[in-house]
């Protein structure tokens, strides 16, 4: 078998043992029956012994290496299981489980676990009877669980496992080894193992010729690596090149009839044979070694025999084994020669060996040639010579020795060497040396804050972990660990109470522990930081106090109380409890006597600690006293009153205040932010109800109990001034005042009023009316003439008078005459209409003085006072009809005269009635289904307007009438749609803003709607002109408008084609004024003007303009100001 190159090497070294599959040799019969036993599932066979029958993997030359998979880096490695898998032992037909857990408290969802026998070989895919792969999560533990169930286990499951699970960039793995046990009723289980034993006793025996080129081509892929090491193939990557070159097809050849086979195979020292036959012998041939061109030679020989040419190769070496081709003029047929190198076999075996954890072990073994290609295994697993591992290869010739440098309890296992004719294996045992201790830890007393020092030297330099009370110790920043040789020490630099107890080391993998005990000692200390300034403590009288101090020492001192020279015992009203780290003074009940300096005293071994602690008993303060009201007005009342005798022993913080109704009992409270001051102004009382108030004194501690309540007293206020002062009248020597009551009179009432008047340019004022009036109209008398005076009127009521309202300007002692005014109501500006029956009664109010008369006329004569009701007062003049009729309608003048001044106003009054029946309706003509019809207007129209007819039909035979036509503004009609054969009436009613006329004019004839129809003319009518020049059919009116209140002017035109309207005031035309609103419908026009003043008043004009021409209309505008 030819030497392996480095490469070659390499790749072997690095290879795990092939998965297991029967050779040629094996037979296929074994195997058949062992795939039967163990169906789909059947787990991975043991290999400890016999690697080479290992079902560890499935791989195939040209994938990735598989050690790839195995080499992550161990950035990424990071500790996901929380328990792993063990290793365990089975017998035979026996069940074992494996089980791993990971937490998934940091994982976003289920990790990814994978199980594998051996390297490579995934169990997922050998799910079935035998091997079964569970998981499942607990919710409440955030824990999964995986689970590996092998039922029914056979020898060959035994080997190594290993559990990989990952989660996105973490990865964790663990290996466990499986041992099977021989069990006595376990059926015998025939698998490749034994054809291993067999061949390892009878290496010597013949084994059949093989074809390794017919195996190569005939074999999957994945079994590459596992022909080319049993069959020592060194340069596997070359030889699958040639084999993929012999795969090309064949191409027909003229020059040989037949050609040199795709492949030989001879083993090293052997001969081989390559013969071609010719078509024609007589072409000159020529053989080639990799191009070389072969001569004859002791080691070539030629021969020929017919069209056959042979040749021979003698004692072919490695150096044989090439691409051999023979030419036969321009064709060529070529071949592969594959040199077998022989088997390699184990001379000297290894064996077993014994040693201790540290110790440096070799296991050594011999082959059969120098620097062959051996395999180590442990438990079945392939050992590799990488830098990272801990066991080395190291070869010497025929000589491979297994070097561990320390060896570690790990390292128990049974180790194998296989080559590509033998195998051995052997035992190691790593026992641990005895451990004696040559310094053991001593007992040791330190005081609180000293340094704890323990220290112990063992026979052996192994690590060891520390214990406190079974617990186990880490080091930190506090503890400190050192190990150094033999030696181990346990450093504490500042002692605690804490660190006290029982101390142990126990060596790592030894059954022993050296222990010692730590006794911490700390004088008594008082802890009395929590306490107030002089150790002060402020309790509040009735309650209970608990007062803890925390106190420290080792051994726990003992504590004692007192106060001046009484020994306070553990029990009674004033008592103390002490506890392992504090100690508590209780007092039940706090009294005032209470108050006053307590002692505590601490003793231990280790010495002594005492402090005074003052005791300070406060309470609420007392009530103060009834406060007093020394103010009143409409809804509040000031109120003062002295801070309590006793402040309780705290400040006084403030007040409460409360108040109620002197019949009710329900207190109301009026602040809740305190009151710092003594007094306080209740507000929002009601004026008129009877009050008490009452005060609480608050300080730290509470609030004391109410003060007595105040004496009784009742809110009352003034009316506020009266209102609308002015002047009614004046004379030349009195002056009349009128005013309205004041706005807000309140629950005192108004008694009455007072009139108060001086002369300008003096201060005193004069009171008018000596007794109270009830009205609100005076005159004052005996003024002189000519002289000015100012006028104020006061309110008064029990409460007293009220603010003056001045009248704000001198008043002129003389009478004063007013042009008369009628100030004629704007909807009598226009017609008045009623309906007759209704009531007539219209208010005028009109201005002048002294002494206005007024008269009425109608149309220009005396108005009948039998008829119609005048009456006159000194500002307006009332007409009254209490029944109109038709006969009252008509203009009215009213005259208004002071002295030599007149105003005149005319007010048109209309009684309207409903009309009277058309007059004679005529039946026109009768034709088809039609009648036309003709009336004249009624004689009488009810004082108003005929606003149109209603036309009803009448069947001959029933009479009955029935409406055709309502609303009919002409006076002629055509009736339409009338049954042929029948014989119709019709009657006519007229219509006005009252409604129908009573009766209705019935037509004399009646139409019959013949048969046999006649064919009906249609009158010829020229077109109707309906175009107009603009008029106005309702004129604008004088107006007069209040400041500040909007105005409208109306008017109606009408004309076609619609005119253009356009307002002007005073001859200017209205443009984008926001002051006005201009705007029309159905021919109305209207001018709003928002809030006018004095300076809107004008002449208003509205201006219509069509094609066919123009027209106008205005009014005038007046606004005047309210006083």
């Amino acid at each position: 078998m030819p030497e392996p190159t480095k490469k070659d090497e390499t790749e072997t070294e690095n290879a795990l043992p092939p998965p297991e599959q029967k050779t040629p040799q094996d037979g296929g019969t074994e195997k058949g029956k062992d795939e039967d036993d163990t169906s789909v599932s059947t787990p991975p066979a043991d290999g400890m012994s016999k690697p080479s029958e290992r079902k560890d993997s499935v791989w195939s030359i040209g994938e990735t290496a598989p050690e790839e998979a195995e080499k992550r880096d161990d950035s990424q490695r990071s500790t996901l299981f929380i328990e792993k898998p063990q290793s365990g032992t089975v017998s035979v037909g026996g069940n074992i489980t494996f089980i791993a857990k990971v937490e998934a408290k940091d994982l976003l969802r289920k990790p990814n676990v994978k199980w594998f026998k051996g390297k490579w070989m995934d169990l997922a895919s050998k799910a079935g009877k035998h091997l079964q792969l569970k998981e499942s999560f607990e919710r409440h533990t955030k824990i999964h669980t995986f689970e590996m169930h092998i039922i029914q286990a056979k020898e060959n499951y035994a080997g190594n496992y290993r559990c990989e699970v990952s989660y996105k960039d973490k990865f964790d793995s663990c290996s466990f080894d499986l041992e099977v046990t021989e069990s006595s009723q376990a059926a015998p289980s025939i698998d490749i193992r034994s054809a291993f034993k067999r061949r390892e006793v009878k290496q010597q025996e013949e084994e059949p010729e093989v074809d390794v080129w017919e195996l190569l081509k005939n074999a999957n892929p994945s079994e590459y690596e596992k022909i080319a090491f049993q069959y020592g193939i060194t340069d596997l990557r070359g030889m699958l090149k040639r084999l993929k070159r012999m795969r090309r097809e064949v191409k027909k050849s003229a020059a040989f009839a037949k050609g040199l086979d795709p492949a030989y195979q001879v083993d090293k020292g052997g001969k081989v044979r390559f013969m071609v036959e010719l078509a024609d012998p007589t072409v000159e041939l020529k053989w080639y070694k990799n191009g070389q061109e072969i001569r004859p030679s002791a080691k070539y020989i030629f021969e020929h025999k017919g069209n056959q040419r042979i040749l021979f190769i003698n004692n072919c070496t490695m150096t044989d084994d090439a691409r051999y081709y023979v030419t036969a003029g321009d064709e060529k047929c070529s071949t592969e020669l594959f040199v077998r190198d022989p088997p390699i076999l184990v001379t000297k075996g290894l064996e077993d060996t014994s040693t201790y954890v540290g110790e440096r072990v070799e296991l050594s073994c011999e082959v059969s040639e120098d620097d062959a290609n051996v395999k180590w295994f442990k438990n079945g697993v392939e050992l590799t010579n990488e830098p990272k591992s801990r066991y080395r290869i190291k070869v010497e010739g025929k000589k491979h020795t297994l070097i561990i440098e320390e060896a570690a309890k790990n390292d128990n296992a049974t180790y194998s060497v296989m080559t590509t004719g033998g195998q051995s294996e052997a035992k190691l045992s790593v026992d641990l040396r005895p451990l004696k201790i040559s310094l053991a830890l001593e007992d040791q007393t330190v005081r609180l804050g000293q340094e704890i020092h323990l220290k112990c030297e063992i026979s052996e330099n192994v690590e060891g972990k520390w214990y406190k009370n079974g617990q186990l110790v880490e080091a930190s920043d506090r503890v400190k660990l050192y190990h150094k040789g033999r030696i181990h020490r346990f450093i504490i630099a500042s002692a605690a109470v804490d660190d006290e107890g029982e101390y142990m080391f126990v060596p790592d993998a030894y059954n022993i522990n050296i222990p010692c005990k730590v006794h911490v000692v700390d004088p008594p200390k008082l802890h009395l930081d929590g306490l107030g300034e002089n150790n002060t403590v402020t309790v509040v009288a009735g309650t209970k106090l608990r007062l803890e101090i925390p106190i420290t020492g080792e051994p726990t001192p003992k504590v004692m109380w007192s106060k001046g020279d009484k020994w306070i015992t553990d029990s009674g009203r004033i008592r103390a409890e002490t506890y392992s780290d504090s100690s508590c003074l209780v007092i039940d009940t706090a009294e005032r006597e209470d108050s006053g300096p307590f002692r505590i005293t601490l003793k231990n071994e280790a010495g002594e600690d005492s402090a005074l602690i003052n005791i300070k008993v406060v309470d609420v303060p007392d009530p103060p006293q009834a406060p007093n009201v020394t103010e009143v007005g409409e809804d509040w009342c000031v109120m003062t009153w002295d801070p309590p005798a006793n402040d309780g022993g705290s400040p006084i913080l403030g007040y409460f205040i409360e108040r109620k109704k002197k019949q009710s009992s329900r207190w109301m409270r009026l602040n809740f932010e305190l009151c710092k001051e003594t007094t306080f102004e209740p507000k929002k009382m009601i004026e008129g109800v009877a009050y008490e108030v009452r005060v609480f004194a608050v300080n730290a501690i509470g609030t004391s109990k109410p003060s007595m309540p105040s004496k009784s007293f009742v809110p009352l206020a003034v009316t506020s001034p009266p209102t609308l002062l002015a002047v009614d009248s004046v004379t030349d020597t009195s002056v009349t005042m009128k005013w309205r009551p004041p706005d807000h009179i309140g629950a005192a009432g108004l008694d009455g009023y007072v009139v108060e008047y001086c002369f300008e340019g003096t201060d005193e004022w004069i009171v008018a009316n000596p007794e109270l009036t009830d009205k609100t109209k005076f005159t004052i008398t005996g003024l002189p003439t000519g002289s000015k005076i100012l006028v104020r009127v006061k309110a008064v009521n029990a409460a007293g008078e009220s603010e003056p309202r001045y009248h704000p300007q001198p008043i002129l002692v003389k009478e004063v005459i007013e042009p008369p005014k009628i100030r004629l109501p704007r909807h009598l500006k226009q017609t008045y209409t009623r309906r007759v029956g209704e009531t007539v009664n219209l208010v005028i109010p009109f201005q002048g003085r002294p002494r206005a008369k007024v008269s009425w006329q109608k149309n220009g004569s005396p108005i009948d006072k039998n008829q119609i009701n005048i009456r006159n007062t000194e500002n307006d003049t009332i007409i009254f009809i209490r029944k109109a009729e038709r006969s009252h309608s008509g203009e009215y003048d009213m005259k208004v005269e002071v002295e030599n001044l007149v105003d005149k106003a005319t007010i048109d009054i209309q009684i309207v009635d409903r009309p009277g029946p058309p007059e004679v309706v005529t039946i026109e003509d009768v034709w088809g289904e039609n009648v036309n019809l003709s009336w004249k207007p009624p004689k009488d129209d009810g004082n108003a307007a005929i606003t149109g007819y209603t036309i009803q039909k009448a069947d001959k035979k029933s009479m009955e009438w029935f409406t055709v036509i309502e609303h009919y503004h002409r006076t002629s009609a055509t009736i339409n749609e009338l049954v042929i054969g029948n014989e119709y009436y019709f009657r006519v009613f007229a219509e006005n803003m009252c409604g129908l006329s009573e009766d209705a004019t019935m037509t004399k004839e009646s139409a019959l709607i013949a048969k046999d129809g006649k064919v009906y003319k249609y009158p010829v009518y020229d077109d109707f002109d309906f175009t107009e020049r603009p008029l106005f059919t309702q004129p604008l009116v004088n107006t007069f408008a209040v400041a500040g209140y909007n105005a409208t002017l109306n008017c109606s035109v009408r004309g076609n084609p619609k005119p253009k309207i356009t307002w002007l005031k005073n001859k200017v035309a209205i443009l984008n004024d926001p002051r006005y609103r201009m705007f029309g419908n159905q021919g109305v026009c209207t001018l709003e003007i928002r809030k006018p003043s004095p300076y809107d008043g004008g002449t208003y004009t509205c201006r219509a303009v069509n094609e066919l021409g123009e027209a106008e209309v205005d009014c005038k505008l007046e606004v005047k100001v309210t006083e």
